[in-house]
């Protein structure tokens, strides 16, 4: 995915930032496939690079429970941070960026120790807290040119896909056994 996000940013420089224009348009119908391509668009190589070390190492963390389970949470996150920012974006407006991706996978490993009762996912749910836990916090925060809406629904879409995701015990709750 990393791969892709790069190659899309050296193709949308030599295209003169046409690809851009495929990100998330609130509220307009031809917006809703930036759903599917925002995480891929940036604005230009100081963006990507910003969300490319959360993304890669997060992602390769989640990664560690298979390679199902990584494409599982980003497209929960992926679609509830997508439709997040097409319903509440401010018109006129272009939204693209990993960053609520980022936002999701970093929500997802701080919750998922917590839903799977697991001291092992929960002490690494506390790294990212530590390391990424200024940069996300500050992030959720209204700024211009920066979709917080992104940010907030694709924390919202890590905390759901922690839920979703949990390990099942007898009777339908989650336990702290392997699956």
């Amino acid at each position: 995915m990393v791969a892709l996000m790069w190659a899309s940013e050296v193709v949308d420089v030599i295209a003169g930032h046409r690809l851009d224009r495929l990100g998330i348009e609130p509220r307009e119908t031809d917006g809703l496939i930036g759903v599917v391509t925002a995480p891929f668009l940036h604005g230009g190589f100081g963006h990507l690079i910003s969300n490319t070390l959360p993304f890669a190492t997060m992602g390769l963390v989640i990664a560690f429970q298979g390679a199902a389970r990584v494409l599982a949470v980003t497209g929960l996150v992926a679609l509830v941070s997508g439709l997040g920012a097409w319903l509440l974006g401010e018109e006129g407006t272009v939204h693209i960026g990993a960053s609520g991706v980022v936002f999701g996978y970093a929500t997802y490993l701080v919750a998922r120790g917590f839903f799977n009762r697991d001291a092992m996912e929960i002490g690494i749910g506390a790294v990212v807290a530590i390391v990424w836990g200024g940069a996300l916090t500050g992030g959720l925060l209204p700024e211009e040119g920066i979709s917080w809406q992104s940010h907030v629904f694709g924390a919202i879409g890590g905390l759901i896909a922690a839920q979703v995701f949990a390990r099942k015990r007898e009777g339908g709750r989650t336990s702290a056994s392997p699956a």
